[in-house]
């Protein structure tokens, strides 16, 4: 459908719409964007979740502080992070530039520059993540009972083989489970766009689901925003069903 205008009804424009998308550069880069923010964010989030989680079950001093820790990102609001990373990027005066400039590197603008902005947005998804996926596996990891490791050590398997052979086969569920969640949050950022970059600078920062929100409301495109839905629920749909095909066979259920 087209978008209503004045006084004048909304009207049906066939496939016009999925054309404008197939044409339309700023939502290809997006897509090249979002791909990049996935490959970035989803496998560190979760290899960082996974190791936390397996520092804090451990039997180390002050672990119930290292837990809060580690989940506090998790509970702050996306607006407030985003603030917090602002001004740790802010050029000649964030805490960033102040570290940098130790080492006698010059001043740089992190989110004013296309190479590395969609890079610092990305450091701020793990920050915040990382610790929301460590509270799943820490859950799992207490579930293993403890005569596992004391079975595996009695039969002389190292630390490396007993977390390999019993600890992450027991653990792929909840890996799906997460995977699931990381690959949706990928697709679902615009708190910390808005706030810290807008989508620039010349779109490096733009990600399917914020150049959604500029077309709906802010140039009020409904019928083109509409079509851009369809095409990223179809993504979301495919991906979920690769990930639950390719990672249902190798879980082990208890």
């Amino acid at each position: 459908m087209s978008t209503p205008k004045a006084n004048r009804p909304s009207v049906f424009v066939g496939l016009d719409n999925y054309q404008t998308l197939i044409e339309d550069a700023v939502f290809w880069r997006a897509v090249e964007n979002n791909l990049w923010y996935c490959l970035g964010t989803i496998p560190v989030s979760i290899a960082l979740a996974l190791l936390m989680a397996l520092w804090v079950n451990g039997k180390i001093a002050g672990r119930g502080w290292l837990r809060l820790a580690y989940f506090t990102p998790t509970v702050l609001p996306m607006v407030a992070v985003a603030n917090i990373w602002l001004f740790f990027y802010t050029p000649q005066y964030g805490l960033l530039e102040q570290f940098t400039s130790l080492f006698g590197l010059p001043s740089h603008n992190w989110l004013g520059s296309p190479s590395t902005a969609l890079a610092c947005v990305i450091l701020v998804t793990i920050w915040k993540e990382s610790g929301f996926f460590m509270i799943f596996y820490l859950a799992a990891l207490q579930q293993i009972p403890p005569v596992y490791a004391e079975a595996a050590a009695i039969e002389g398997a190292s630390r490396l083989t007993y977390l390999r052979r019993i600890v992450f086969p027991l653990l792929m569920p909840t890996t799906l489970f997460v995977l699931i969640n990381a690959v949706i949050n990928s697709f679902r950022l615009v708190d910390h766009i808005v706030v810290m970059t807008r989508g620039g600078p010349d779109n490096a920062t733009t990600l399917l689901l914020f150049h959604l929100y500029e077309v709906g409301f802010k140039f009020w495109d409904m019928g083109y925003a509409a079509a851009i839905t369809a095409v990223l629920l179809a993504v979301l749909a495919i991906l979920a069903l690769i990930q639950f095909g390719l990672l249902e066979r190798r879980i082990h259920y208890r």
